[in-house]
């Protein structure tokens, strides 16, 4: 199971245009924000990713309130891990397990997934929190990273785990998220 001390949460490319493209959009938008929530609660480290921001845009307003204070790291390629700064950053928290949410889920969440897995990390896809353009591509997306080797997870799934325990001092914040 994941904890709180190896954990660390990767929010890939949910911005202006792609984003208002994806399958499920509503869904993805709630889960994401819950899991980033909880994520601050928890005190995880976020990275922040934007597919060619120029272009595409910014990650959306919706996030906006959540992702305060944390920077967005630009990139052209797919996969996260082709950019320097993510590798860098990712690589100084020195935490294993990688929580990942975003879009697409059969393009970069699932190239990042694998290049991950492929450098040491054990990978968690948030099922509830990534999405495609259609529904065929995610669903094609999730079995490509599972085949891989990524662990399926959903939003309360993560948070509860993190959790462990309803004696745990964040109970009620955690609960006020997901009801």
């Amino acid at each position: 199971m994941i904890s709180c001390s190896s954990a660390v949460l990767i929010v890939i490319d949910i911005q202006g245009n792609l984003f208002q493209a994806m399958y499920d959009k509503e869904n993805l938008l709630v889960n994401a924000t819950k899991v980033i929530k909880g994520a601050k609660i928890f005190n995880l480290p976020i990275i922040v990713t934007e597919q060619i921001p120029e272009k595409l845009g910014q990650t959306i307003a919706a996030l906006a309130p959540e992702l305060d204070g944390i920077e967005r790291l630009g990139k052209e390629s797919f996969s996260c891990w082709g950019n320097a700064h993510f590798q860098e950053k990712l690589k100084s928290f020195g935490r294993r397990n990688a929580l990942i949410l975003g879009i697409e889920s059969h393009v970069c969440v699932y190239q990042t997934a694998v290049d991950l897995i492929d450098n040491g990390y054990d990978v968690h896809v948030l099922a509830d929190a990534i999405s495609s353009r259609t529904k065929e591509n995610n669903h094609i997306g999730l079995t490509a990273m599972t085949g891989a080797g990524a662990h399926l997870t959903c939003t309360e799934m993560v948070l509860f785990e993190l959790l462990r325990s309803a004696t745990d001092a964040n109970f009620k914040d955690i609960y006020k998220i997901v009801k």
